[in-house]
């Protein structure tokens, strides 16, 4: 048997009362999940800033990131609503490299998922207790978002997973937004067939029962970028993009139209201090035309202690990604009051 079952991990419920979200945590959650809910409706007019480390391999890293995204936030909260990306969970093309704090909460000792899904809960609930911002993470694995469903306030489905139909159903249960990356080959259709899918109702099996969801009137796209059949990025962000995804919109009977725009990936190259322009064109389109301006709630930027990114393997620079190039915190901060300016 190629397959080994090692040990049968906790269920959620039961991780939950060991690791229990404080009332005055859930209280804060359910008013900063009202806030983000009103932006995607279109009764607020506040701009969505996601935005954190490719991938939070570093608990202290993490923490300290988010302390000074609070502290930023008091300044810019009238304008933007702030979102600590902390993505537990790191997709892997080939299958190879790390993982994310999930599998490996030290990236310096083998993968374990018990002390992983431990990690990770911690994790999220540090940053919603000490610093006031609950935080989005990326839904790899359907069955695991159990773990952390009542600390997260936004999730995204990912580029090779957003066609997957486990994913799209267990997101059409969630209450909360949940962003649908366009796959990789850039095909805005099945991003939208996703969302379709989300927002609809579903009976399937979850864990293990027969489910039933009511659908996600929160789905909605985001725009990553795409590689053509030659493996050159294809970059989705431009003004002519954006109206496109305006028209497609139109065309289906989807509720709350919105996308958010993922300035790295294949947006950017991965050359990531591009993020800083096409940051200002995504805001420069809003501002010429107010179709765009209703559709667009937001931006996802890339973006750790210190900039670019290093090798997982000997000495590493704390606070800097061990997975795709970040921006730095001078250039992030810059970036932010740039965005309340603007947006």
């Amino acid at each position: 048997m190629s397959m080994t079952l090692n040990r049968q991990l906790p269920p959620p419920a039961a991780l939950k009362a060991e690791y229990p979200l404080s009332p005055a945590a859930g209280e804060l959650k359910a008013r900063r999940d009202l806030e983000i809910r009103q932006v995607l409706e279109g009764k607020s007019d506040k701009f969505i800033v996601i935005v954190g480390p490719c991938s939070a391999d570093n608990e202290d890293a993490v923490l300290e990131y988010v302390h000074r995204l609070a502290e930023i936030n008091e300044a810019v909260k009238d304008r933007l609503v702030l979102i600590p990306r902390v993505y537990t969970n790191k997709p892997r093309t080939t299958g190879q490299g790390y993982k994310g704090m999930l599998h490996q909460p030290s990236v310096d000792r083998a993968p374990d998922l018990l002390e992983g899904i431990i990690a990770i809960r911690r994790m999220h609930m540090r940053v919603m207790e000490e610093c006031g911002l609950p935080a989005a993470d990326e839904m790899l694995y359907p069955e695991n978002r159990s773990y952390l469903d009542d600390v997260l306030c936004y999730e995204a489905v990912g580029a090779r997973s957003v066609e997957n139909q486990q994913h799209r159903l267990t997101a059409s249960g969630m209450d909360i937004p949940v962003g649908m990356k366009n796959p990789t080959s850039g095909d805005l259709a099945v991003m939208l067939n996703s969302i379709q899918a989300a927002q609809s109702s579903h009976n399937f099996l979850y864990r293990g029962w027969d489910a039933a969801t009511e659908g996600n009137p929160l789905a909605h796209a985001i725009l990553r970028g795409g590689v053509d059949k030659y493996g050159t990025c294809v970059p989705n962000y431009h003004y002519e993009d954006l109206i496109r995804l305006y028209q497609l919109y139109q065309e289906r009977n989807l509720q709350n139209p919105a996308a958010i725009v993922d300035v790295n990936h294949s947006n950017s190259d991965k050359k990531y201090k591009e993020q800083l322009r096409i940051v200002s064109e995504v805001l420069h389109s809003r501002s010429y035309d107010a179709k765009i301006k209703g559709l667009v709630k937001g931006v996802m930027i890339e973006s750790y202690l210190e900039e670019g990114c290093q090798p997982i393997e000997g000495e590493r620079v704390y606070g800097k990604s061990i997975t795709d190039p970040c921006l730095g915190w001078a250039d992030t901060r810059r970036l932010i009051f740039h965005i309340a300016e603007r947006a």
